[in-house]
């Protein structure tokens, strides 16, 4: 099988087998530097090869979970086989990102089924909606993740409209729908919650809505241009040169701030690296224990362009269903949740901010969740059958607080 990938709407090259289990890329004849696949992997003669699987920017994007053995069952069968090349070729024209991938010969069709997300935020239909909607978006839903998550499009929802004067149709998905399955009640409220406190906390995060069942968290493209065009997005395994079974390897200090500061443009450095130190203390505080390697990204218009960090995402309590969990990567060394007294450290020796400034950051952090715990309690309250899981929440939250952000 031989897959072509396209940047930007454009032919960049072609993807195949290498050898007995690997793969190998070629840029065309006529690519250009903008028509690099990543900023990682430049325009060049040579063809990039990997020994096994596919690299790390291709295989960015795979379904896991529940959605990748829906789409195993549904294409095995026809294939004969179901390797990461075949579930590219079949996910590859919907994806986060730049990227899109069709047949050697095929012309690039982006177009995705409309779903009213208004529909879907007043739907009760139980677990029957997650079923309908993969039935109907799987094949359209190149994003990552265990979590049940799919791409749709509603490009007549608020915030989609065109500015004035411009005419923009937008044919590809706009929205992630996320759902939660028995083995962890409430993740999607779970998660409404910990992107409110993130909100709260001043770091940049996409429009997100809980559904009114609680079922369904449904999130803006943050990649999604004003023009109807994709920014590029990179994952931090693709910045350093990991695939997804790797993503819990390495340091905060290395694998995600200095990696940042080595790829990021010179202006955002010091924004970014900020909100770095931000994005691990509120985690930290929460007890998000998955804020591994494919939890941090970076976006960029123009790939030559300016390189900044991207928004936050996939931020979640897992200790509400592991209470055992610890950090997804280390910190001075460790995968235990972090003091305050090593998050100032952590901070200071990496010239994020003065003292000063840092301990302001902590306080500020600390009470963006304090207020999140507020509506917490209320949605508590309303929602009986939230209680378990948002008691263990605001018990984890409080804790954190206690033992991340206060001195």
């Amino acid at each position: 099988m031989t897959i072509k990938v396209w940047t930007d709407g454009r032919g960049a090259g072609l993807l195949g087998p290498n050898g007995a289990r690997g793969t190998a890329f070629a840029y065309a004849a006529d690519a250009g530097p903008t028509d690099a696949v990543s900023i990682t992997m430049p325009v060049r003669l040579a063809s990039w090869d990997s020994d096994f699987g596919l690299a790390p920017i291709f295989e960015m994007n795979l379904p896991e979970g529940a959605l990748r053995e829906r789409l195993r069952m549904a294409f095995a069968k026809a294939t004969g086989t179901f390797d990461d090349l075949d579930l590219l070729s079949i996910v590859g024209r919907s994806q986060v990102g730049r990227l899109r991938y069709t047949d050697e010969h095929a012309a690039l069709d982006q177009a995705v089924p409309f779903q009213s997300v208004d529909e879907l935020l007043a739907s009760r239909r139980d677990g029957s909606l997650f079923q309908y909607l993969l039935e109907r978006f799987a094949a359209y839903s190149g994003v990552s993740g265990v979590q049940p998550k799919l791409l749709i499009r509603d490009d007549t929802a608020r915030g989609m409209e065109p500015k004035a004067g411009e005419r923009t149709s937008i044919q590809g998905a706009t929205h992630i729908v996320k759902f939660w399955e028995d083995q962890y009640p409430q993740l999607a409220a779970n998660e409404f919650f910990c992107l409110k406190a993130a909100e709260r906390c001043g770091l940049d995060v996409p429009r997100f809505q809980l559904s009114d069942d609680g079922r369904a968290l449904v999130i803006d493209r943050f990649d999604l241009r004003g023009d109807g065009r994709y920014r590029g997005f990179e994952d931090f395994c693709v910045l350093n040169a990991k695939g997804t079974a790797q993503k819990y390897q390495g340091s905060y200090e290395t694998a995600v701030l200095k990696r940042f500061r080595e790829f990021a443009s010179p202006d955002q450095i010091a924004a970014g690296s900020e909100a770095i130190f931000r994005m691990i203390a509120l985690n930290a505080a929460l007890h998000n224990g998955d804020a591994h390697l494919k939890n941090f990204g970076i976006v960029y218009d123009d790939i030559e362009g300016e390189v900044a960090l991207a928004p936050v995402y996939d931020v979640v309590t897992t200790t509400a269903y592991i209470a055992a969990d610890q950090m997804a990567l280390t910190l001075d060394g460790s995968t235990r949740w972090p003091t305050a007294k090593q998050l100032t450290a952590f901070a200071a020796t990496r010239q994020i901010g003065s003292p000063a400034a840092i301990k302001a950051t902590l306080e500020s952090i600390a009470e963006g969740i304090s207020e999140t715990m507020s509506d917490l309690r209320e949605y508590i309250r309303a929602t009986p059958e939230f209680e378990e899981i948002g008691t263990r929440m605001l018990a984890q939250w409080d804790e954190g607080i206690r033992s991340s952000l206060v001195e």
